[in-house]
């Protein structure tokens, strides 16, 4: 009986052993089917270096937009190395009064570090707890997964932040525009949320939503 337990326990083991100890790694194939887990494996006689480097993140973004901000991503399959690691990148630039409005990633938890500016950072909690904070330069932040947060540019000038997450493909859903850049009925979006007729077709219109 001892025997039989110490097999159960080996095996319950070896399953819950990651896929990355499975083989070294799995890049990105675009071009294969995708997965809750990821993307398809690309053949490894077709995988080199390039794979394993990003260069996007050199970059500024363009802030010229209504948020007055730019995430520039470095997920699967764009960075192609990174899928099935639970690892990925972005590069966040915000200009003056710039904002990226609550969001949440429902994939990976998140951490960011502050290059250049003051950034106002939040998240809030399944509790409804806020947790605040405003970083400067060299600073740092996790935001849990799931919930929701925001980064404000409250400096006097531009500010930069790189941003990693723990997985190569975090998802992303802005609170704002689930809620306005959509074709879900106005009145609903009035009886769920509490706000009147006229502010959620305002909001609508600035954002781009219909009905």
């Amino acid at each position: 009986m001892k025997m039989i337990i110490h097999i159960f326990f080996i095996i319950s083991l070896v399953s819950s052993i990651s896929f990355a100890s499975v083989q070294d790694f799995c890049v990105a194939d675009p071009k294969g089917p995708q997965s809750p887990s990821g993307y398809s494996c690309k053949n490894p006689d077709q995988v080199t270096e390039n794979d394993f480097a990003f260069s996007g993140l050199g970059k500024a973004g363009n802030t010229s937009n209504i948020i007055k901000a730019a995430v520039t991503p470095a997920f699967a399959p764009a960075f192609a190395g990174t899928n099935g690691l639970g690892v990925s990148l972005a590069r966040l630039d915000l200009a003056g009064g710039g904002v990226i409005p609550l969001h949440t990633h429902p994939g990976a938890s998140e951490a960011l570090v502050v290059i250049q500016g003051t950034i106002c950072a939040g998240f809030i909690s399944s509790a409804n707890k806020v947790y605040l904070k405003t970083l400067n330069r060299g600073d740092s932040m996790i935001f849990p997964q799931g919930l929701l947060h925001f980064q404000l540019n409250s400096g006097k000038g531009p500010a930069l932040a790189f941003v990693a997450f723990g997985s190569s493909s975090p998802g992303l859903q802005i609170l704002p525009f689930a809620l306005f850049a959509n074709d879900l009925p106005s009145e609903l979006v009035e009886a769920t949320t509490f706000l009147s007729d006229a502010e959620v077709k305002k909001l609508k219109g600035v954002l781009g939503g219909t009905n």
